[in-house]
């Protein structure tokens, strides 16, 4: 890493699980601690995805599903197929929950 004055200090809370991980990450990159830290918070980007506008979208179209399946189910018409649409809501219920767990 380049060579500057380092004047600044930051504290962080750690368990010793995480403390002892990161210190052996460090060793086995063979870089110190803060250039270890350093490179690693740097370099990676941290995305964040706002779902909540897709849940409320999903949270319309599952009610307008309900709608249709209850008129289906009083008999004001035929029913219809709704495999394609149901695997198509699973997918974008998957994606969703994946979306999610990469936070």
């Amino acid at each position: 890493m380049e060579k500057r004055k380092r004047n600044q200090t930051l504290s962080i809370r750690l368990t010793q699980s995480e403390k002892s991980a990161i210190y052996k990450m460090s060793k086995k990159a063979q870089l110190t601690l803060t250039e270890y830290i350093l490179k690693s918070s740097l370099k990676s980007e941290i995305k964040v995805v706002d779902l909540q506008p897709l849940l409320v979208e999903l949270k319309r179209i599952g009610n307008n599903l309900n709608q249709i399946t209850r008129k289906i189910n009083s008999g004001a018409f035929n029913s219809y197929n709704f495999s394609e649409m149901i695997a198509m809501q699973r997918k974008i219920y998957d994606a969703i929950i994946k979306l999610s767990e990469e936070k």
